[in-house]
């Protein structure tokens, strides 16, 4: 059986960590409680990296608050209120549960505000840069309907299945981008050190050398000669586009051309999609107002051409159509969603029915993402070998011609 780490809290608020041998976390779950214990997290050995102790304390000091900070305090916090924890205490539990020091202070400032008699999401929302309207909105939606815990599970579920797929997207891009970065390394130094050796030979021996030679040649003495200009212009278009990228015209004409790339303009639309179901979905189940769950998903879509279709949507939706007509017809959700999403209005199930088409969306993600690199990697090396074998032949041939010998 299975090995899991756990970490627990007794009646008396002291944190426990151990590891227990069960089939599943249910189980583990299940031990803990006979044993005395509030279980807060529970993960199967291996899968994560263990604790470091004191080195981690000294590296936290200097690491920023992450997205995943915020997913495991929600759903820590989500667990102890579960467990029959008042706010405030379990927020007290989590001080010391958190990792993070920085994300420590934060909680701490959090207890002091709910203890002075401050809604919970009150306290969160003075720190925008960790929870967002969205995450602000959904806690203020739990404390109004007395539902505090479920919504903190949901919203917990949410952030991890966003986190999962930018894990996703993220590790299936390493070994390209490593892939480029050694293989431009490896041309640099060709072109750079090796390269300008042969060129002194050729000049000594005074003969005429083949014009793919020639060319190599001229490149690689650029290349020497001008490295930091080609830097400095580099770093400078990458600038200006940022800047430019940073303003609302130009953040627009950027989103529409990735919406209009050939491939690329498909998975975006995923994307989107994806994200604008999960979290229409999430607040609608949580309880929140159509209207105002339209206004928050408005600020979650990061694509602004898309993100520019809500503001229609939401004017529809309040003159008293349903959710899907105006989706329809904004032309950027697929049929097949809207399909699903008129499917829930139809049967009074429309925060389900969101529910799937997220998923559906998110599987259909790593699906293309998927076959892009295993399409994207053999076409790297392709390049990388064509280049490289550039180089090699015209240094061969340049070679043999000053021996005269036949190519």
């Amino acid at each position: 059986m299975p090995v899991y780490s756990y970490k627990a809290t007794d009646t008396f608020g002291k944190i426990v960590n151990g590891s227990l041998e069960a089939s599943d976390e249910k189980s583990v779950a299940a031990r803990l409680q006979d044993m005395g214990y509030i279980p807060i997290r529970i993960s199967e050995s291996g899968k994560k990296s263990g604790n470091l102790g004191l080195n981690v304390n000294i590296l936290s000091v200097f690491k920023r608050i992450s997205a995943k900070d915020v997913m495991r305090f929600t759903q820590d916090l989500s667990a102890l209120l579960k467990a029959g924890l008042p706010v405030d205490k379990a927020l007290s539990m989590l001080i010391s549960v958190s990792e993070n020091i920085k994300f420590q202070d934060v909680i701490r400032e959090i207890l002091k505000s709910v203890e002075s008699g401050t809604y919970l999401s009150d306290a969160m929302a003075k720190y925008p840069n960790l929870f967002s309207d969205f995450y602000v909105n959904m806690i203020r939606a739990g404390e109004a309907g007395g539902v505090l815990e479920p919504v903190l599970e949901r919203l917990g579920i949410f952030l991890e299945n966003s986190q999962d797929l930018k894990d996703y997207i993220k590790s299936a891009l390493i070994y390209p981008v490593f892939l480029v970065f050694v293989g431009g390394i490896s041309i640099i130094i060709l072109m750079t050190f090796v390269i300008p050796k042969f060129s002194v030979i050729f000049a000594d021996m005074g003969q005429a050398i083949p014009a793919s030679t020639r060319f190599l040649l001229e490149m690689s003495e650029v290349l020497r000669l001008y490295w930091w200009i080609m830097l400095a212009g580099a770093g400078l278009a990458v600038f200006l586009i940022r800047q430019y990228a940073g303003t609302r015209a130009g953040r627009l004409m950027m989103d529409t051309y990735k919406m209009k790339m050939p491939v690329m303009g498909g998975l975006v639309k995923k994307i989107e999609v994806a994200r604008f179901a999960r979290t229409l979905g999430t607040l609608i189940k949580s309880g929140v107002p159509i209207l105002q769950a339209l206004d928050l998903v408005r600020n979650i879509i990061t694509n602004k051409v898309i993100a520019g279709t809500m503001h229609s949507i939401h004017e529809r939706v309040k003159e008293g159509e349903r959710l899907s007509r105006p989706l329809a017809d904004a032309g950027i959700f697929p049929s097949l969603a809207v399909q699903m999403i008129t499917v829930g209005e139809e049967t009074g199930r429309l925060d389900e029915m969101l529910l799937r088409v997220a998923e559906n969306y998110e599987k259909v993600v790593r699906d293309i993402v998927k076959r892009l690199i295993s399409l994207l990697e053999p076409v790297m090396i392709l390049v990388m070998g064509i280049v490289v074998g550039f180089i090699v032949i015209s240094m061969l041939m340049a070679i043999f011609s000053m021996n005269e010998m036949p190519f």
